[in-house]
């Protein structure tokens, strides 16, 4: 008997759980599903530490902390195209365009953006100039695992600087 007693109050409890969760508003309604998900997961993970089953998520852990450093100089090496690449991406997301510099025609590079490019402020010297340029290259070379256009790009900023 206490059995119905106890599917009945189950029914009633859904049917207000129900009619409560059509009348809130999506957003809540996704931050609850959230903190639902997290706290399954920490009551699943308690469960597995209780037991002495966690062990396989301690070992899963290692082999990514491992990946991890030793992805590290890779992800280093990539930093500046990385991060270029992650401002193209949330500009695209946000419906506008990176910051548009001025060039005097397509393909063409101005003064400005040369500096940029190697790193230097405006007004360098020609030593400056050189020695920036030799830095990136050996950092961005082809042959060293960089790209065409990286080099073609610093080269061009170089040659733009030096013919002033």
């Amino acid at each position: 008997m206490i059995r119905i007693y106890l599917v009945l109050l189950l029914i009633i409890i859904s049917f207000f759980v129900l009619r409560k969760f059509l009348k809130t508003p999506p957003a809540q309604v996704a931050r609850y599903i959230k903190l639902s998900a997290l706290g399954v997961i920490g009551m699943f993970l308690l469960y597995l530490g209780a037991t002495g089953r966690l062990t396989w998520l301690f070992a899963l852990l290692g082999v990514a902390i491992a990946f991890m450093f030793r992805l590290m100089p890779v992800l280093l090496h990539y930093a500046p195209q990385l991060h270029r690449l992650w401002a193209e991406f949330n500009a695209a997301r946000q419906g506008t365009s990176q910051r548009q510099r001025p060039s005097s025609a397509p393909g063409r590079m101005s003064i400005e953006e040369a500096y940029e490019v190697l790193g230097l402020k405006m007004g360098a010297s020609k030593q400056e100039i050189i020695a920036a340029h030799r830095k990136l290259m050996q950092k961005l070379h082809p042959d060293r695992g960089g790209s065409d256009y990286l080099a073609a790009k610093i080269n061009q900023a170089k040659k733009i600087l030096l013919a002033r």
